[in-house]
């Protein structure tokens, strides 16, 4: 059995499993893939830059034990692994597109990446339209589980349904109310950037599904994202933040301690600050 020697290492801004997109594109982070340096590197990178997309082999290092039923954030059901992208391989394989910006050397900038930082890589190749890309192709249960939303949400029959060449389940709008908008400013000037993180979960949609941690209180969406929380309200495609908390309970934030712990209490203290009297 062939073993195989990582040829790089990821250098991304996304730092936990919970905070990556699940696909480059939706957030168009930047990062830098580094090579080692090895003999024959530079000269392997020869005319790499006239490629605007490379596709890029990696090592799920963070990936868990293999798991031949999942639950993708976009399916209402398990499914098959070999039916989806998930990490949980038999082989801790991924693969990913990713646009080059630059070589500088054996670094590599690009963007739309989806990868962990401190992610081994094993291979590069490029990424070539004519032969790569298949944009009519059957996108198997992704198609199935937007047909059976549509119908449900227009009471048709089950007969009949569109070919869906792009996206087969397309994306919800993510606004945010007047209200949220300063909570945001305030934590993403303190390096906690929740707005991204919030448009990424609630893109694929407002039902309660595990993945993304949404539930209904009393009549009201709510979604978890690191350890805050968020109100919201849906209609037509269209997703509005109206409210955002701290996750912490009011005993929690009085009695335990903490960096995360002081941050929140702060989070809590401007809101209180700012409610009207």
């Amino acid at each position: 059995m062939p073993s195989y020697e990582p040829i790089g290492v990821v250098h991304s801004p996304w730092k936990e499993k919970r905070t990556a997109p699940r696909q480059g594109t939706v957030l168009e982070a930047e990062g830098v893939i580094e090579l080692f340096p090895r003999d024959g590197f530079l000269h392997a990178l020869s005319d790499i830059d006239g490629f605007e997309r490379l596709i890029i082999l990696f090592h799920f290092h963070e990936a868990g034990h293999f798991k031949p039923k999942v639950l993708p954030p976009r399916s209402s059901v398990r499914r098959g692994v070999l039916a989806t992208r998930s990490p949980h391989r038999p082989n801790p394989i991924g693969l990913t597109v990713v646009r080059l910006l630059r070589v500088r050397g054996l670094c590599l900038d690009v963007k739309d990446v989806d990868i962990l930082d401190g992610t081994p890589v094993l291979d590069i190749k490029p990424y070539i339209a004519y032969a790569d890309a298949f944009p009519g192709a059957r996108a198997g249960w992704l198609e199935d589980e937007e047909s059976e939303r549509a119908r449900a949400e227009s009471g048709a029959g089950s007969e009949g349904s569109a070919r869906i060449v792009n996206d087969p389940i397309g994306a919800w709008e993510v606004r945010f109310a007047p209200d949220a908008e300063p909570a945001l400013e305030w934590l993403s000037s303190r390096g906690h950037d929740l707005r991204a993180a919030l448009v990424q979960a609630l893109a694929l949609g407002p039902a309660p599904h595990p993945y993304r941690r949404i539930r209904v209180k009393n009549g009201v969406s709510q979604i978890a994202v690191k350890d805050f929380r968020a109100t919201f309200t849906s209609t037509k495609k269209v997703i509005t933040v109206t409210r955002i908390f701290s996750g912490y309970s009011a005993k929690e934030l009085a009695t335990r301690e903490g960096p995360d712990l002081d941050l929140h209490r702060a989070f809590e203290s401007r809101t209180a600050a700012s409610a009207p009297q």
